[in-house]
């Protein structure tokens, strides 16, 4: 009779414990990675493209300035990064963006006393090109170039004048303010998006008005805090100032208030290809 020694080895159980244990490990590591750094990655990159957003309209901004400067209307092309991309190999949603033309008439500046003034006679438009954030980690901002001004916005924030509006001041309240009237293109007025868009300006004439002895400036305008901060830093204390939730107004103090506005139109055009 043949008898069969049977021996017992772990060697191959051990191995695939330890492959177990490297993979959990493995794991841990990932998850961390994507439940704590990823979201602040990500959070930086979004904050990073909105300060990219702020130098956009900046160079916008400066772009129509020249050709109201030149009186060139010889089309020029701003491009503003709409959004950012996800990380590859994690898990993560890109930013997206808007932007618009807002030019229908709803906000004006109108000043007292004064005679109507065609083509304006409900008062002079107060138009702009606005950007829309819509961040997935960092916080939603708005960039708005209103009434030559550039303006920043936070959902539950005040806004902010972060470039002044085209308005300068002689002797005590001689007051010059430079208007671009924006007119968006029907179909080229806006596009919405993650990646790059071009937003193409035109200058066109305008004109001049000049308002002596007014008394009253009321601004009709979606950010009234933002106004009121960059008249103050141009004004001063020589005009009373009233702030409401959609308008601000300035008033005589001591001497009446003696206004120049030249006004262009600036014809935009957004996105692909170029109507004329």
């Amino acid at each position: 009779m043949k008898y069969k020694k049977i021996v017992k080895k772990e060697y191959a159980v051990a191995g695939v414990i330890e492959a177990l244990l490297l993979v959990a490990l493995v794991s841990i590591i990932i998850s961390t990675i994507q439940l704590v750094y990823i979201p602040e990655i990500m959070e930086e990159r979004e904050a990073e493209h909105m300060d990219q957003v702020s130098n956009q309209f900046s160079s916008l901004k400066s772009m129509i300035d020249l050709q109201a400067i030149t009186n060139s209307s010889a089309p020029i092309s701003t491009m503003i990064t709409l959004g950012s991309k996800e990380l590859p190999y994690f898990i993560t949603a890109r930013s997206y963006g808007e932007v618009s033309t807002v030019d229908e008439g709803e906000y004006t500046i109108e000043i007292l006393p004064a005679t109507p003034t065609p083509p304006f006679s409900n008062g002079l438009p107060l138009t702009s090109i606005k950007y829309e954030a819509y961040n997935s980690y960092f916080v939603d901002q708005t960039y708005v170039l209103d009434g030559g001004g550039i303006v920043v916005k936070q959902p539950n924030g005040e806004s902010v004048m972060r470039v002044d509006p085209s308005i300068y001041i002689e002797n005590d309240l001689d007051i010059q303010f430079d208007l671009p009237i924006i007119v968006g293109i029907p179909g080229k007025n806006s596009t919405y998006g993650h990646g790059k868009c071009f937003v193409r300006t035109n200058w066109s004439q305008g004109g001049t008005f000049y308002f002596p002895s007014s008394t009253t400036i009321n601004i009709s305008t979606q950010y009234p805090n933002a106004w009121n901060e960059s008249l103050y830093s141009i004004l001063g204390d020589k005009v009373n100032y009233e702030k409401g939730t959609s308008y601000v107004k300035i008033t005589r103090k001591d001497d009446d208030i003696n206004l120049k506005v030249n006004y262009y139109y600036i014809y935009v055009q957004i996105g692909h290809g170029w109507i004329k």
